[in-house]
């Protein structure tokens, strides 16, 4: 099994940054991919950033030129710099990671529990 906890969230003016981070643990091959989403009141969850094993990126337009996801695979860490906060951001941020398993075939998802977002006019 594996374990994802995210942390970093709070609250914000506009115009600030946050950097949220997120460690996948447990019985790890290896990681696919990992990614953040977002979910606010009433709206679909949604893709904010994915980066996968071979370092590729993809962002939501919401957020691109202003989000950042980066990877640190040894420590099966990822983070998310988030710059010029706009109060359309505030949501619960999510941690999404694709692995492998050390003790069983396959792929699978799992996620975090989420940690909110707060960016204030």
């Amino acid at each position: 099994q594996v374990q994802v906890v995210e942390s970093g969230g709070g609250l914000v003016q506009a115009g600030g940054s946050l950097r949220l981070s997120c460690e996948a643990s447990g019985s790890i091959l290896s990681i696919n991919a990992m990614g953040w989403y977002r979910q606010a009141p009433g709206i679909q969850r949604e893709l904010v950033a994915v980066t996968t094993s071979g370092g590729s990126t993809n962002y939501a337009d919401s957020v691109k030129g202003r989000f950042t996801i980066s990877r640190d695979n040894a420590k099966n860490l990822v983070y998310l710099q988030m710059n010029s906060l706009k109060p359309e951001d505030t949501a619960v941020y999510y941690c999404n990671a694709d692995v492998s398993e050390r003790y069983r075939t396959g792929r699978y998802r799992y996620w975090g529990q989420g940690t909110q977002v707060t960016v204030s006019s």
